[in-house]
């Protein structure tokens, strides 16, 4: 079992046993739910399918778009 201390702003660190164990990276976004007296935190899942249809939008272009779509793709496999 992991102990954390609540800093300052209500900030916590989560220990890097932990982190390693379910692969958490800076940048990488939580869910954050609780349940009785818990906090669970759940690691989001990655879709860059959803996060392209996001970002290029329903009226998709593709001479426009195309180009967007690639550069997004290729910093978010950087990122990831």
């Amino acid at each position: 079992m992991n102990v954390i201390r609540v800093g300052r702003k209500f900030e916590i660190v989560i220990p890097k046993n932990v982190r390693e164990r379910v692969n958490i990276e800076e940048g990488d976004l939580l869910e954050v739910e609780v349940e009785e007296n818990k906090i669970i935190l759940k690691k989001v899942k990655y879709n860059p399918y959803e996060v392209l249809k996001r970002v290029v939008g329903e009226s998709y272009n593709e001479e426009i778009d195309e180009k967007k779509a690639e550069r997004w793709l290729k910093d978010a496999s950087i990122r990831h």
